[in-house]
């Protein structure tokens, strides 16, 4: 009879060999006391754990590496400050639902408020930012709290889950079985746990569908998540369906599709024009919160709405639904295909909608022009856009900060291939996002994509530290900076509601963001002439030894910082949120 193997570990220890096992990608994170045993544990087993310059930036990193890789992010923080940086980077997890598990050191339960350094009420500061926390009272019970924790993070809607280790309960020691260390690999990465929306749900939907003259699709985010871009692409193109998409949806299919309509919401290209005149929307994995619905002003109270969400209590939340399809999205769109049956003749009747997009489009992307092709100086974003629109290769990643970058991104740039190609922090819509992100990005898109990242001259300013993790890490990914010495979403909001002139605390000083690049030890490029942005980005995607950053100088006008809009022309009424 063999004798059961035995494997004594500290609570630390025990965290890092449950991660070790369930083969978990890169950890961010900043050490402190509590939690030296897992950091010496990382180091024993080999885990790929990153020192972070700021926490928050350390979820950011983990965010962007799941969104792209479809696998848990996984962050650590201290006690007391660590932990408490950590929420807005939950926030923009949670609210975006993507899967991080957080270990985050605790006090020493003997010594609990008894004035201990860095104490204080952290685990209730951190509880409405993440789906689960869970504070380890016993040392045995460490490998079910971690299996606990990747299930909660990766089924449902997948979200952050906290894991908080006590010092004490990090330093002492337990005998742990073989039998104990055991994972379920079905949570390693998301959608995990699926469920089918009801059947008799099903065939109402499909019927509705079948009936109707201009169906559309409007998708949001949870495409990604469910990774449901084929089963989405077949029914499109089976039923002659077009398909519109949120910021988080953009490439749910190509956005060079003949089906894609764009992105609709308070930015789109032919998306909302679509909308009006549909007879059959089909929401599938998107919230319709403000910005998709342009502040709740755009979809059509007596249109007939099929809502598809793995999270119930979002249907009939904004929007009124009169089908509600609970469940997994690639399930659900694979039973509407399959309730739907043989489509050919649908899709003959919708020849003409269809025909119409590509006339549409076209005529859109006349009047887009003068921002993709703009030869002025400083340069316009819509021409950066343009830019990686020719010369991007089809399976590169763009991540876009909060802000105007995520913007201009969303409704300019044009993904070439089904997929999450197109990063951008929606869920809290912090600005800081883009280097981190990048940074992620590029880990999870691995050394052969291209990942290049979108952040303004705030956002820099706020993370430029982390530049010294991507070079040190050799994540070397070419970040654009949008130079426009301001803070330029609030300063063109202020030119758009108070006039030309009334701007308050939304100007920068003027920086040479390659010269801090270069001195960082990354590449640094200037870029001032928009002739000049080609032969830049393509310097940038050939630099292997480091990452690059293109110090872009954008235009000062805050009338013309926004990317639909030209605020000179723009009229407010008020109390209205103009873009």
């Amino acid at each position: 009879m063999t004798t059961p193997q035995k494997h004594l570990l500290s609570g630390g220890a025990a965290v890092a060999e449950m991660l070790s096992r369930y083969e978990v990608g890169p950890l961010f994170g900043m050490g402190g006391f509590q939690l030296l045993p897992f950091y010496e544990a990382c180091r024993s087993l080999g885990l790929r754990h990153t020192l972070i310059n700021d926490e928050r930036c350390g979820i950011f990193a983990a965010d962007a590496y799941a969104r792209v890789s479809n696998r848990v992010g996984v962050v650590d923080a201290t006690l007391g400050p660590g932990a408490t940086n950590l929420v807005t980077g939950l926030a923009e997890s949670f609210n975006a639902g993507i899967p991080i598990v957080a270990i985050v050191a605790d006090a020493h339960r003997d010594h609990a408020w008894k004035n201990m350094t860095q104490e204080a009420r952290q685990l209730e500061v951190l509880r409405p930012v993440c789906k689960e926390v869970i504070r380890v009272e016993a040392i045995q019970r460490i490998p079910e709290h971690v299996r606990r924790a990747f299930a909660v993070a990766t089924s449902g809607r997948p979200g952050p889950v906290v894991i908080a280790v006590p010092e004490d309960i990090s330093h002492g020691e337990y005998e742990f079985d073989e039998a104990d260390l055991f994972t379920d690999p079905a949570t390693v990465g998301f959608q995990s746990r699926r469920t089918r929306p009801a059947g008799q749900d099903v065939e109402q939907a499909a019927k509705l569908i079948a009936g109707a003259k201009r169906p559309l699709l409007l998708v949001g985010g949870g495409i990604h998540i469910s990774q449901a871009s084929d089963a989405l692409l077949t029914l499109a193109r089976n039923e002659g369906i077009p398909v519109a998409h949120t910021m988080s949806g953009k490439g749910a299919i190509a956005c060079t599709d003949p089906l894609s309509a764009g992105v609709f919401g308070r930015y789109d290209r032919i998306a909302n024009e679509l909308i009006a005149t549909s007879d059959c929307l089909i929401v599938v994995g998107c919230k319709l919160g403000e910005v998709a619905t342009k502040r709740f002003t755009i979809i059509p109270p007596a249109t007939p709405l099929i809502h598809i969400d793995v999270l119930a209590e979002e249907i009939g939340r904004t929007t009124k639904a009169d089908i509600a399809l609970v469940g997994d999205a690639r399930l659900a769109l694979e039973d509407i295909s399959a309730a739907l049956g043989d489509g050919r003749q649908r899709l003959a009747s919708r020849e003409g909608y269809l025909a119409e997009l590509p006339v549409k489009m076209k005529k859109w992307n006349e009047t887009a022009k003068d921002r993709t092709t703009s030869k002025e100086t400083p340069i316009n974003i819509g021409r950066i856009m343009g830019e990686l629109n020719r010369i991007l290769p089809h399976d590169a990643v763009l991540v876009a900060d909060g802000g105007f970058a995520a913007h201009w991104g969303a409704l300019l740039f044009d993904t070439k291939q089904a997929g999450r190609h197109f990063v951008a922090d929606r869920g809290f819509a912090s600005i800081g996002y883009g280097v981190p992100g990048g940074i992620g990005a590029k880990i999870g898109a691995g050394a052969d994509r291209v990942v290049v990242s979108l952040t303004g001259d705030g956002g820099f300013n706020m993370t430029m530290g982390e530049m010294e993790t991507a070079k040190r890490l050799g994540a070397n990914f070419v970040l654009c900076v949008f130079n426009n010495a301001a803070s330029g979403y609030v300063k063109a909001l202020q030119h758009s509601v108070y006039g030309a002139g009334n701007y308050q605390s939304s100007d920068l000083h003027e920086m040479n963001y390659a010269d801090i690049a270069n001195n960082m030890g990354c590449l640094g490029i200037r870029v001032e002439d928009p002739e000049q942005l080609a032969a830049a980005f393509e310097k940038g995607f050939a630099n292997k030894t480091s990452p690059t950053v293109l110090d872009i100088v954008v235009t000062r006008d805050p009338a013309r910082m926004l990317p639909a809009v030209d605020n000179r022309t723009l009229k407010v009424n008020k109390g209205d949120r103009p873009v």
